[in-house]
């Protein structure tokens, strides 16, 4: 499985970005995918995933009711559309892939940065 992320860029706080993450190898519907981000000096975060075979979303407690996870069967892509978004926002951002029993993510796309100005 590979994934490839972007979208990232740098943006005023308040803006909105949408990060896309394309998948090759396996289909979106084989799999369950999640955003992370690292900040500088930080330790990684969840941002949002999928659970229950796609069903359902979840999402950090940091990001819920201003970001929101979607995606696209056909394209075989995830999307993250991020709203009002603060300068505590600005890091690393990568998506994941696991099994749709997995415990942890095997699989990491290569992160794209997303930068937030006061």
């Amino acid at each position: 499985v590979q994934l490839q992320a972007s979208g990232g860029g740098l943006v005023e706080a308040g803006g909105s970005v949408r990060l896309s993450c394309a998948v090759s190898g396996r289909t979106l519907s084989s799999v369950l995918m999640g955003w992370f981000r690292q900040a500088p000096g930080k330790e990684r975060e969840f941002v949002a995933s999928f659970r229950r075979g796609g069903a359902m979303t979840y999402y950090g407690d940091s990001v819920k009711g201003r970001f929101t996870l979607s995606r696209d069967n056909g394209k075989n892509t995830v999307y993250l559309q991020m709203n009002s978004l603060k300068p505590e926002d600005t890091a690393v951002y990568y998506c994941a892939a696991k099994g749709w029993y997995d415990s942890e993510y095997s699989y990491w796309g290569q992160g794209t940065l997303v930068t937030v100005s006061s």
